[in-house]
């Protein structure tokens, strides 16, 4: 028992003493806000009787898969905000993702979500169906060079390959949007916009 009085007295004092010098406790989060983040959006439609019938089913299955998968959630301005602008639809995000924990890294690495609508200059207009497949399935980038941060491909792995197929309709379908996102940051360097970040945590004990 006078162990235990004695080990309280110890920390009471510490935190007194702490509290004398004017020192707060570290508060890991004193930078960040809580979000409302949109889960669901409904993805935009193309046009309709542009297409056959075979394709205007391969788009339709396509828009279903696009919104299954929450694919707005992440490359819709404002999702991540709970304010989502539908006239960005598909068409990137200004708020980014961290890909390092930034509760332990000051500066962490960031990606911000690109546009997927059929744009030339700011979208997926000039990647090929093979190209935006690949980003589906495996992460690969458009020149394949290393995998997409962020990119959940390892559930979209398991798409069949119709299935892949009728998103890539989908989006080279939908109108094409000119929004062009932030330049990914590099871990160290300071981002000029703002981000969020998903992460679990598990302690070591």
């Amino acid at each position: 028992m006078n162990r235990i009085r004695i080990h309280a007295f110890v920390m009471f004092t510490a935190l007194a003493l702490l509290s004398c010098a004017g020192e707060q406790p570290y508060d890991p989060l004193k930078d960040y806000e809580h979000l409302n983040i949109t889960t669901v959006i409904d993805a935009q439609g193309p046009e309709p009787g542009r297409y056959s019938a075979i394709d205007r089913d391969a788009i339709d299955r396509g828009q279903y898969l696009v919104e299954l998968l929450g694919c707005g959630v992440c490359h819709t301005d404002g999702a991540f905000d709970g304010a989502p602008d539908m006239n960005r639809s598909l068409a990137g995000s200004q708020t980014g993702i961290a890909w390092e924990n930034p509760l332990g890294i000051e500066r962490p690495g960031i990606v911000y979500p690109p546009n997927i609508t059929p744009d030339e200059e700011t979208g997926i207009g000039l990647w090929t169906e093979n190209q935006v497949a690949d980003a589906i399935s495996a992460g690969v980038g458009r020149h394949g060079s290393r995998r997409i941060a962020t990119m959940p491909w390892q559930g979209y792995a398991k798409l069949t390959s119709d299935d892949v197929d009728a998103i890539v309709a989908y989006l080279k379908s939908i109108r094409p949007i000119r929004h062009k996102v932030p330049d990914p940051v590099q871990p160290g360097q300071k981002a000029s916009e703002p981000f969020v970040y998903f992460g679990v945590y598990r302690s070591k004990h």
